[in-house]
């Protein structure tokens, strides 16, 4: 390799002398010495973090060489080492990072048909499994699309199935809610703990605990509904079907049905105050529960705390989002929100929402009549 210009040395410090090999041609004794000296570099070229073939081999300021994505994912933990603990002190943005050429090229050289299988398994779990198939399950709460969920994550079984998720390079899972109340559930889905609609999540940041545990936050990507289930090492898989809003052609149609059906039913003495909510336009819906908030804002509501629109951000002005905000925050119980899970059009989780306001709006009120009658 030196000679090829493939190694960057001369091998002037080698020093040679008899071969301990006696009997069989030349050819035959270097290729027992070619053998011996690979069999010896196998075990320098093991990965310490995935105890594999080290795969675009990266080496650390304090001299430690690591496959590129086990870099990357100690960093998501600890700025620490793994082997020595001193500090790595490479930025989590590693992709821009130079592999250890040298390395690689004796990987190369020495094990071209065992790299190019690991480059493969990589690949494949890179792609991760099919999410419709055999998506993971936390049967834990209710989660909504495009908003942040919390985790501390301490169970054996989940932490093992986030380390998996996060390995497979796609970072979801299914999150679904306890089945309290054992509310019969179609699609024969058998004797099962949890409800048969969830949201899919994908993680965002994960902090790994000096025990063990880890804190995650993983964000709402689309909804989903349970096919079949079964379990893995502990935890529940799924076969999923994905839940889409109809478009917003059919949607436009359904709202011009019901406000024009309604407005012609409509009875001269209906409170204008509250009217009927399939009578209301999509975005007047949007407004009546926005207003709500507003008051409820100003009326100094504990759930409408800083720190909680710090978490969740502000109040949405899209109709689309704004149901899965609200759901978020809403003080309610899971069983009255889930529901909207399978609503499937923004109008239909408009309503809902907008139904909770009112529903609060009473609740409030007839909280302020007995504290003024007892007064």
């Amino acid at each position: 390799m030196a000679l090829e210009g493939r190694f960057p040395s001369d091998a002037c410090e080698v020093i040679y002398g008899d071969s301990p090999i006696t009997g069989g041609s030349t050819e035959v004794q270097d290729l027992i010495h070619f053998q011996t000296l690979r069999d010896s570099l196998r075990a320098e070229l093991d990965c310490q973090v995935c105890y594999a073939l080290v795969l675009d081999p990266m080496t650390t300021p304090c001299g430690h060489t690591f496959c590129r994505k086990c870099v990357a994912r100690v960093l998501d933990h600890t700025d620490l080492c793994p082997i020595c603990r001193r500090k790595i002190g490479m930025t989590s943005d590693i992709q821009s990072e130079p592999i250890n050429q040298t390395v690689a090229r004796l990987i190369n050289y020495f094990f071209p048909d065992q790299i190019s299988a690991r480059r493969e398994t990589s690949a494949q779990d890179e792609t991760g499994p099919d999410d419709e198939k055999n998506l993971p399950l936390f049967v834990c709460t209710l989660s909504f699309p495009t908003m942040p969920t919390f985790l501390h994550v301490f169970e054996p079984r989940y932490r093992l199935m986030i380390r998996r998720v996060l390995a497979n390079g796609n970072g979801k899972f299914g999150m679904v809610m306890y089945n309290r109340q054992a509310r019969a559930l179609p699609g024969q889905l058998g004797d099962v703990p949890f409800v048969q609609y969830g949201t899919l999540l994908m993680i965002e940041r994960y902090e790994l605990l000096p025990d063990g545990r880890s804190l995650v936050v993983a964000t709402g990507v689309s909804r989903f509904k349970i096919v079949d289930s079964g379990m893995l090492d502990g935890y529940y898989v799924a076969e999923i079907e994905r839940i889409d809003d109809i478009s917003l052609a059919e949607e436009e149609r359904l709202e011009s049905l019901e406000t024009s059906i309604d407005s012609v039913n409509a009875l001269p003495e209906a409170n204008e105050s509250n009217p009927p909510l399939d009578s209301m336009p999509t975005q007047q819906l949007l407004l009546s529960a926005r207003e709500f908030i507003s008051n409820q804002r100003r009326s100094g509501a504990p759930w409408l705390h800083p720190r909680v629109m710090l978490a969740y951000g502000p109040i949405p002005i899209d109709a689309a989002r704004f149901p899965w905000w609200f759901a978020s925050i809403l003080p309610i119980s899971e069983e009255e929100k889930y529901p909207i899970l399978a609503a499937t059009s923004v109008r239909e989780r408009l309503k809902i929402s907008a139904k909770w306001a009112r529903q609060l709006e009473a609740r409030d009120w007839s909280t302020r009549s007995s504290l003024y009658s007892v007064l």
